[in-house]
């Protein structure tokens, strides 16, 4: 008995998957520019941490007020045409945020280029998960651990930026020139045609039977799909914790130096890079109940030790394991959602992907009022509290192995 050998995947789509490869790279790269510079601009407008905090939401409350017209752009453009229009849109909201004189501009810039960011992210994942039907093979975490590396880039950018002393606008003009060249020239490679095409083209009739008797959801898959939710925002509550306070920790309350205090969301980010590079042998060897659960393990014990004991070193340390502890969590859960029975194609992944954005919408405020009220250490425990949640609710993950 001969075994057919998988399908090769075509030059078209090797390239396809470059370029919404670009695309996850440069969509993490050009929020990551900004954040190290949250402190000054924290400090230029004259901000308590409560103040910052507030202002800082409205990049997530741009991107929940978008997130539900995101498939209905790309339904009607197409996912590689709104994923690169979107890049030029965020480009600018990141460049105003960091030129904004006062408080009200900084929210508005965020807001545009938080709703653009969730045009972005729903359509680089509907292209990414076309590519992958594609392939007939998992590739999304690692189109995720380009994200992650894009945010490495782009937090290293703004630290180089910060040594040369390049103002805010010179940095940001160029870090928003050169990603928006790359989305384009990826643009070029994305796969053509309609985003629908696995039901009209490639659905086989097995395909189409579990599609058919997917009905509406019983009390047990709102359940499990709450759960994703919730194990979805763990993740977003540590990337938000790198992305709104890491750099404003290390550099108010443990005093390290400007350049050095951005290397704690850099960290958080290389190793969530890592972590999503080895992801998908991960989940295929250990199962992705496992996986999540050693994560979150991971996550909870690695900052707890790090606030406990708060050293510079420590705590970068601390930022990394968190990240290294969350990395299959956002992709994990976008894939379980998908997977569910007694919902329709696609519904689950866009419930998700919409609801985990309350992490970053809630986070920041929460954060801030816990620290005027009692200092920054102690809101950043909302990282271990994380890595608790995943504990707690990762059983509903699948344990199948490869």
């Amino acid at each position: 008995m001969t075994v057919a050998a998988p399908r090769r995947p075509t030059l078209a789509e090797r390239r396809a998957r470059g370029a919404v490869a670009v695309l996850f790279f440069t969509n993490g790269a050009l929020f990551a520019n900004l954040l190290p510079r949250f402190p000054r601009i924290k400090a230029d407008l004259g901000l308590g941490n409560t103040a910052y905090g507030l202002a800082v939401v409205a990049f997530p409350v741009g991107a929940i007020a978008a997130g539900l017209a995101a498939g209905t752009a790309v339904r009607l453009l197409r996912s590689a045409r709104v994923a690169v229009l979107g890049t030029l849109l965020t480009g600018a909201g990141i460049l105003g945020a960091g030129l904004a004189g006062s408080v009200w501009v900084l929210v508005a810039m965020l807001f545009l280029a938080g709703a653009a960011d969730a045009l972005v992210d729903v359509a680089q994942n509907a292209h990414g998960l076309r590519v992958q039907r594609r392939y007939g093979r998992p590739i999304i975490n690692s189109l995720h651990a380009l994200w992650s590396g894009g945010a490495v880039i782009g937090g290293s950018m703004a630290a180089a930026a910060i040594a040369l002393e390049l103002s805010r606008g010179q940095h940001l003009t160029i870090s928003g020139v050169v990603f928006a060249l790359a989305a384009c020239l990826a643009w070029r490679f994305c796969l053509p045609g309609p985003d629908d095409e696995s039901e009209s083209d490639s659905g086989t009739g097995s395909d189409r039977v579990e599609r058919a008797e997917r009905a509406a959801p019983g009390a047990r898959v709102v359940f499990v799909l709450t759960a994703l939710v919730v194990i979805a925002m763990a993740g977003i509550l540590v990337e938000d914790a790198g992305n709104s306070w890491a750099t404003l920790y290390l550099s108010d309350s443990l005093h390290a130096p400007a350049a050095l205090a951005a290397q704690g969301y850099v960290a958080l980010v290389a190793a969530q890079f890592v972590g999503r590079l080895v992801g998908d042998r991960m989940v295929g060897r250990f199962g992705q109940r496992t996986v999540a659960r050693s994560g979150g393990l991971i996550t909870a014990v690695g900052m707890g030790l790090a606030l406990a004991v708060p050293t510079v070193p420590g705590t970068v340390l601390g930022f990394a394991a968190a990240g290294f502890g969350v990395a299959t969590l956002v992709p994990t859960a976008m894939h379980e959602a998908d997977e569910l029975p007694g919902l329709k194609p696609g519904a689950g992944l866009t419930v998700v992907s919409w609801l985990m954005r309350l992490g970053f919408l809630l986070s920041p405020p929460l954060v801030g009022l816990v620290a005027d009220a009692a200092g920054l250490r102690v809101g950043l425990l909302v990282v271990p509290v994380a890595g608790v949640l995943v504990l707690l609710f990762s059983g509903v993950l699948s344990d199948r192995r490869a």
